[in-house]
């Protein structure tokens, strides 16, 4: 659901995106692309998010590059465990939403 909301607002603004779903596709893609901002869904298991946070803080190729995450406001040890990994910004899902596309437009 959040993919196509991104996706929507996105084309709205004129954004281009980039989705990945592994650690190496979000390091490869970052390296390549070099994004203005990486967004992380902190819930998407599958992802590994919190792995390739410190991964990008860790590498100095792409540690500049600007990260966020958003989770579920009850979910408070994602949130630190998030911070602790090196996230710029962690935000509660529903301040994501809401902020969308000024979010966008601050990765442009």
């Amino acid at each position: 659901m959040f993919c196509s909301k991104l996706r929507a607002t996105a084309g709205r603004l004129g954004i281009d995106l980039a989705f990945a779903r592994s650690l190496e596709a979000i390091q490869a893609q970052a390296r390549s692309a070099v994004p203005a901002l990486v967004i992380f869904d902190l819930d998407s298991a599958g992802c590994q998010p919190l792995a390739a946070i410190a991964a990008m803080k860790a590498d100095p190729e792409l540690a500049g590059i600007p990260t966020l995450g958003f989770v579920s406001h009850v979910r408070t040890d994602l949130i630190q465990a998030a911070q602790q990994a090196g996230a710029d910004e962690v935000l509660p899902r529903s301040a994501f939403t809401a902020q969308l596309p000024e979010i966008l437009e601050r990765g442009r």
